[in-house]
C-alpha cells in the first residue's frame, strides 16, 4: 500500500527547487554528512559531466558564495528541514539566501560519532557552512533547532550576525525538563517526541497546536513511518539535550535575538520566552503570534513570515551584515 507521506516527498522537494533551494550534501568528517537545501545559484554544475561526475554530483558541483544576506533555517524534533520550514521558504528567498540543514540522524544526514550534544550539532553545522562558503548569517531555530541554534551564536560570535528564536529555551534543565513532562502527562521526553503509535502522534499533534487537527489515522500512521526514523539515536540526542541546574550559565549573546513565539504554546509556554529575555538582556526582544501554539510557522505561517521578515529587515538596514 502507498506511503501518502512518502508519495508527497518528491512534490515537496519539486515546490523547494521552485523556490529555488535544492539539495546538496557536506562531509564534515570522515563518517559525518550533513544535507543542506541550498540555493541553487551558489551550485554551479561542471561542463561536460561524465556519467561518474553524475554519480558523484555533491561532489563534484562547484560552490559560489551567496549573493543575498544569508539565512538559516534550523528545524525542530519532528521533521526534518524542508517539511519543518515548507510554508517559509518561498517567501523569504527573493531578498535571502535560505540554506535549510537537515541535523544530524534526520533526513539524510547521518554520522557514526557517538556524541549527541547540541554542541557537536552546532559544531556540525558551522563546519557545513563553512564549507558551503558561509561566513555570516543569521539562524532562525525552532524548538529543538533553537538550542542548536543558541549554541551556534555562542560558539561562532563571528558566523552568526542575528538570531530568531521560537518555541525553544537556553537550556533543557532538568527541573524544566521535569516540570514539563508532569505538566504534560508524560514520563519521558522520548515519550513525547518519538511516538510510536497513532495515539501518541494525536496526543503530541493536540499539545503542539492551538487548534485542534484532524487527519485520518492511516495518515498518521504514514507520517509515523517516514518522519520518525533513526529512534535509537534520536532518544540519545533527546537524553544529551538535559543538564543539571547547577551546570547552567547564560552566554553574554553579541547578536541581536527575537523570540518570535506562539501565545498558547504549551510545550514551552510564553512565560519561559519571557522570562529568558529578561536573563539575554537589552539585545533581546519578544513577539507573541495569537492563536497559535508550539507550531506557530505552521499554524500561522502568513503571519509568523511577517513578523520574521520586520525583524530580518532591521537587522540588515544599516548594511552590516552580508
Amino acid at each position: 500500500m502507498v506511503n501518502l507521506v512518502a508519495a508527497q516527498k518528491p512534490l515537496m522537494r519539486g515546490l523547494m527547487k521552485m523556490a529555488g533551494v535544492e539539495p546538496h550534501k557536506v562531509e564534515i568528517e570522515a563518517g559525518t554528512v550533513m544535507n543542506f537545501w541550498v540555493p541553487s545559484e551558489t551550485l554551479k554544475k561542471p561542463k561536460n559531466q561524465t556519467p561518474q561526475d553524475q554519480n558523484n554530483k555533491d561532489k563534484k558541483k562547484k560552490k559560489t558564495k551567496p549573493i543575498k544576506p544569508t539565512l538559516v533555517l534550523i528545524h525542530g524534533f519532528a521533521a526534518e528541514g524542508i517539511v519543518t520550514w515548507q510554508f517559509q521558504v518561498g517567501a523569504l528567498t527573493k531578498k535571502y539566501s535560505v540554506y535549510i540543514p537537515d541535523l544530524l540522524f534526520f533526513g539524510e544526514s547521518i554520522s557514526d560519532s557517538t556524541n549527541r550534544s547540541p554542541v557537536f550539532q552546532a559544531e556540525s553545522l558551522a563546519t557545513g557552512l563553512k564549507k558551503l562558503g558561509i561566513e555570516r548569517c543569521s539562524v532562525v531555530g525552532f524548538s529543538y533547532g533553537g538550542m542548536v541554534a543558541f549554541k551556534l551564536a555562542e560558539l561562532y560570535p563571528d558566523l552568526v550576525h542575528g538570531l530568531v528564536i521560537s518555541g525553544s529555551i537556553l537550556n533543557m534543565t532538568d527541573s524544566i525538563s521535569e516540570t514539563n513532562l508532569q505538566r504534560l502527562g508524560f514520563s519521558s521526553s522520548s515519550e513525547l517526541l518519538l511516538p510510536t503509535s497513532v495515539k501518541g502522534l494525536k496526543t503530541l499533534l493536540r499539545v503542539a497546536t492551538y487548534k485542534k487537527l484532524w487527519f485520518p489515522d492511516c495518515l498518521h500512521k504514514d507520517y509515523l513511518e517516514v518522519m520518525f526514523t533513526n529512534r535509537k539515536d534520536r532518544s540519545e540526542l533527546l537524553e544529551a539535550l538535559v543538564i543539571s541546574n547547577k551546570d547552567v550559565s547564560i552566554p553574554s549573546f553579541p547578536q541581536k535575538i527575537h523570540l518570535l513565539w506562539g501565545e498558547n504554546d504549551q510545550i514551552f509556554k510564553l512565560e519561559l520566552a519571557q522570562n529568558m529575555k529578561e536573563q539575554l538582556g537589552s539585545n533581546t526582544t519578544i513577539q507573541g503570534i495569537k492563536k497559535a501554539g508550539h507550531l506557530v510557522h505552521l499554524e500561522r505561517p502568513c503571519v509568523y513570515n511577517r513578523c520574521l521578515k520586520q525583524f530580518l529587515a532591521s537587522l540588515y538596514e544599516d548594511g552590516s551584515a552580508k
